[in-house]
């Protein structure tokens, strides 16, 4: 078992991949970091917790064990930007999504730093997700890529006003086939909750590199705006929010694998 991620085998074409709630830190970047950063207020929180119900509808899990503050496993290797004229966070961020320091005195991660931390944590979980939708792909003739994401309701620096609730994205069409995303948005659109395809989220490097249509990988990010399920104040669990949630969640799951299997 690797420590940079826990996976899970599932029997089903489904892979659920949830790469920013990791919290660990090697000892001697924490050495380095600031207050601000040390709180890693940028974690995806509890969404493996949240996404956990999955296993029992044959889904395989990946989930990050590390910080997106040691490196960000939804940005490309060489650091390209994902959404030109946006703020953007960075392989190896420097300042936490308000923009506070996550580094004393500012230090930059060097290029050298950069490069270490991609190969001892980024590449291990690219090659096991790799690794995982090529074995699905033979086992079922095609693989489901799930990419689980959480951010709190408001950042004024990276968005104005409040999120959605469920914001789904399939790179504008090129991560999974138009049909599928269309059933996806009727589904989220039909739930208790306020949603959008394609907003300010699309789809972060892992939709955008894996999902091939055509080659017989769907991919979907939905990054889901933390107000739904917890307490984005005291970043507390709130058991009874992510219940009602699962509903909608295991309700978006089925209609994926369902419409998904026909394409």
């Amino acid at each position: 078992m690797s420590d940079v991620y826990a996976f899970s085998q599932g029997d089903s074409p489904l892979l659920i991949s949830v790469p920013h709630d990791g919290r660990l830190i090697p000892d001697a970047q924490r050495a380095r970091m600031t207050e601000a950063g040390l709180a890693i207020p940028d974690t995806d929180w509890h969404v493996a917790e949240l996404y956990g119900f999955a296993r029992d509808l044959g889904a395989s899990l990946l989930v990050a064990q590390y910080s997106r503050y040691v490196v960000d496993l939804n940005r490309p290797p060489d650091d390209g930007s994902l959404y030109d004229g946006q703020v953007a966070t960075g392989l190896c961020p420097q300042h936490t999504f308000s923009g506070d320091s996550i580094y004393c005195d500012d230090a930059p991660v060097t290029a050298a730093e950069t490069a270490e931390r991609a190969e001892c944590y980024w590449r291990p979980y690219h090659e096991r997700l790799s690794r995982v939708l090529d074995e699905l792909r033979a086992r079922h003739g095609y693989a489901l890529l799930w990419d689980a994401h959480s951010i709190p309701s408001r950042v004024p620096r990276l968005f104005d006003g409040e999120l959605p609730v469920l914001n789904l994205g399939n790179f504008d069409g090129r991560s999974c086939d138009a049909a599928v995303a269309d059933e996806l948005y009727r589904c989220a659109s039909a739930s208790p909750y306020s949603a959008i395809l394609n907003g300010r989220f699309k789809g972060g490097h892992i939709t955008r590199h894996y999902g091939n249509p055509g080659n017989g990988v769907q991919a979907v990010q939905l990054e889901l705006a933390q107000r739904a399920y917890m307490d984005e104040a005291t970043l507390d669990f709130d058991a009874g929010l992510a219940d009602r949630l699962r509903g909608t969640l295991g309700a978006l799951l089925g209609v994926f694998t369902r419409t998904a299997a026909v394409q």
